[in-house]
């Protein structure tokens, strides 16, 4: 992260401008850049100022209209152009910032700070080489232990993306041994410590608790009571969820399901947004929601009072150590009961934090002691997927069903990873080396980021024949967006790495028919795939050591034909399990969430006293509200704060349909795409209802009458089809 500053001093005619800007005093600082500008419209220091003051106030439309004025002024001051940029960067315009950045470098090639925040700038437009050779630059202009550690900071992240992870953690500790404090090099570190083989559960405990100490212990005195909050054990409950990814985020396939279906008889619920910027999703997920509060650019003090003036009952935590995160404002203890789950597969370190969501399997018995947080186990998975989230109907598309397995075709089997390259260690793809050499004539494909870069690509080459990969049988598949699920087609099996074992994309592959061989570990972080086979019933694509792995690989690969019919039945198989009942997910998480709060209360009145507490509970226990042993009826968000039960949706759906029956249909020369305002309104109502309540067969049915009435036969047949299977599945 860039070591971010503000407009340096002004010469002695500028004494006004500065005495604001020194006292913080934004409003009186705009007013006094205006009046300079008004009197001089070329007063540099005035127009350096002006947007820098406007952004403080929050005000980021304004200041970034100040800062293109300025910049066509004065194109080629420095200090203007990097203060423009941090603002860019603080509200997510990357490309933007790239564009200004590059032109600093060539202003002053002399200064570090011109080289940091070109390299924090290529982390986030993924230029990895290019941001690591400016870091390195930054590093050897570094002029204090500041530039030091930032340029640090800079190489260990662009390390991480280029596979180097020993290196990127070492970064990390050498930057932390210069300034403990600076605690984004705590949260690299932790995060980069998980894919390191040489690092063990223990060793990233013991991270964590580092972390925490140097947080913690100014912060405990500071903690409220909640007193007034302790009240009611069966009341609706506030429930925040706190996270930087409400956009198009890996998390987001496990967690839209719980916003869009908590029970909203014991719970209401907050959206807590910790990015700068919104995507495409970000709308969707404010539907789902109760209450959407925006965080981003507010201090950890200022994150942890706006928590508390929404009276959040339990708080929980969707990052962990990743990129802006909220533990922060945890530490200062937002809400009574705090939570970590799912963003990352270790212990916070926190002991702010109070629980932590898992299962029994991906944190057996025995696992307590990695962890500063009380382990709640859930009786299920630790998370529920679902499928296609930038796109939801696109899992009803043709081609996106699962089809046959492509060995058929290809007359070879090929083994695949669409994982993070950061997990493919040496030791994972010398035994993907070992894999090939077992099953002859088989391929080996890997995707991942930075490999439409041809030196990168061919750097990666080199690496893998040096671990004893046949680089004439690999395949390297750039990283792209839009071809995500399709990559799967040309998998007949996937290969998962090892310690850190996927996440995301195990759940995917299954999802795709794709059989997943994965190596049995001892802690969450490469028990995922234990976990995720454990619960569909798979356990036999476990392995216990490498020659283990080995066997399974080659075993499914040996007889195409059962290959091929496990494939097409794999996905039926995979959305029938735990791994996808939202139902079933939904009460447990909320029977959780309501233990936790039942055990906060009892302990606020027996502290210390373990059977008292139990007590107490057990006497609560007779007025549970007896309506919450029905099944809730299912929502859905129509607008933010607008939420109607799933039968007035399904009103609100025939409604809009009868009107569009009125209009002849009629389709756009734009690849076929409905042009016909109240033919969209359907197809945009429908996939609404889909994104709280997936397999809805109205949903369903309606969206078949929109693609049949405008043409798209097989579409059409499609969302029937799955229409049916919903009824069936119903009963």
């Amino acid at each position: 992260m860039r070591t971010a500053r503000p407009p340096t001093a002004a010469d002695p005619h500028d004494a006004k401008l500065h005495a604001a800007l020194q006292a913080a005093d934004w409003p009186l600082l705009v007013r006094l850049c205006r009046q300079a500008l008004r009197k001089n419209g070329r007063h540099l220091r005035a127009h350096r100022l002006l947007g820098f003051a406007l952004n403080r106030q929050r005000d980021t439309d304004a200041a970034l209209a100040a800062y293109k004025q300025a910049a066509a002024l004065w194109p080629d001051d420095a200090e203007l152009l990097i203060n423009y940029s941090n603002v860019l960067l603080e509200h997510g315009m990357h490309a933007e910032a790239s564009q200004l950045l590059d032109k600093v470098c060539v202003l002053k090639p002399e200064h570090a700070i011109s080289w940091l925040n070109l390299a924090y700038c290529c982390y986030e437009t993924r230029q990895n080489e290019l941001g690591f050779a400016a870091a390195q630059k930054a590093a050897a202009l570094a002029q204090n232990l500041d530039q030091q550690v930032a340029a640090l900071t800079q190489k260990a992240i662009h390390r991480r993306e280029l596979g180097e992870i020993r290196e990127a953690v070492q970064d990390c500790e050498a930057a932390i041994r210069l300034n403990p404090q600076y605690l984004p090099n705590h949260t690299n570190r932790l995060l980069f410590m998980l894919a390191d083989p040489a690092i063990d559960a223990q060793q990233l405990a013991a991270a964590a608790r580092e972390f925490a100490a140097v947080v913690e212990p100014a912060l405990k005195p500071h903690w409220p009571d909640f007193a007034p909050q302790r009240t009611g054990p069966w009341r609706r409950l506030k429930i925040g969820f706190l996270s930087p990814d409400f956009r198009l985020h890996a998390v987001m396939y496990f967690v839209e399901s719980l916003l869009a279906q908590l029970d909203r008889r014991q719970f209401e619920v907050w959206a807590l947004y910790l990015y700068p910027k919104d995507d495409a999703l970000t709308q969707r997920f404010q539907n789902h929601a109760d209450h959407f509060v925006r965080l981003s650019g507010l201090t950890p003090d200022e994150q942890a009072e706006a928590i508390r003036a929404q009276g959040i009952d339990i708080l929980i935590d969707l990052a962990g150590h990743t990129g802006h995160n909220g533990l922060l404002a945890m530490a200062r203890k937002a809400a009574p009961v705090q939570v970590s789950w799912l963003g990352y597969p270790a212990t916070t370190g926190l002991s702010a934090i109070d629980y932590k969501f898992t299962d029994e399997v991906t944190d057996p018995p025995g696992a307590d002691d990695l962890y500063s947080e009380r382990l709640y186990r859930l009786p299920t998975l630790f998370c529920c997927y679902r499928p296609m989230c930038r796109e939801p109907l696109w899992r009803y598309q043709p081609a996106y069903q699962v089809r046959p397995t492509p060995a058929l075709q290809n007359g070879h089997v090929t083994f695949g990873s669409c994982n993070n390259l950061g997990k493919l260690t040496d030791a994972v793809l010398s035994l993907w080396g070992r894999l090939l050499n077992t099953v002859p004539g088989s391929r080996l494909l890997i995707e991942g980021k930075n490999l439409g870069e041809a030196a990168f690509a061919t750097a990666y080459r080199q690496r893998c024949a040096r671990l004893g990969i046949d680089v004439s049988r690999l395949e390297l598949v750039p990283l792209d967006g839009a071809n995500q699920y399709l990559t799967y087609h040309r998998i007949d099996i996937a290969l998962d790495p090892f310690p850190l074992t996927g996440g995301t994309t195990s759940f995917d592959v299954l999802w795709m028919g794709v059989p997943l061989v994965s190596m049995n570990g001892s802690s969450f972080k490469s028990r995922m795939g234990t976990g995720i086979l454990t619960h569909l019933g798979r356990s036999e694509w476990l392995a216990h050591d490498a020659e283990e792995y080995l066997g399974i690989a080659s075993a499914l690969a040996g007889n195409v034909q059962q290959l091929n019919t496990l494939r097409l039945g794999l996905r039926k198989e995979v959305e029938q399990s735990v791994l996808m009942r939202e139902d079933l997910f939904c009460h447990h998480f909320g029977e959780g969430l309501r233990l936790m709060w039942l055990q906060w209360l009892a302990e606020g009145q027996h502290p210390q006293d373990a059977e008292a507490q139990s007590r107490l509970i057990e006497s609560w226990l007779p007025d549970l509200p007896v309506d919450w042993s029905n099944r809730p009826i299912p929502g859905v968000g129509l607008a933010p704060g607008r939420r109607v039960d799933l039968p007035q949706a399904h009103q609100h759906l025939q409604e809009l349909l009868d009107k569009a029956r009125t209009m002849r249909p009629s389709v756009s020369s734009t690849e076929g795409q409905i042009s016909h305002r109240c033919w969209r309104d359907v197809t945009e109502a429908a996939e609404q209802l889909l994104c709280a309540v997936p397999h809805d067969p109205v949903a369903l049915a309606c969206l078949a009458e929109v693609e049949h009435a405008h043409g798209h036969t097989d579409f059409a047949v499609t969302y029937l089809r799955y229409a049916q299977e919903a009824l069936i599945a119903r009963g």
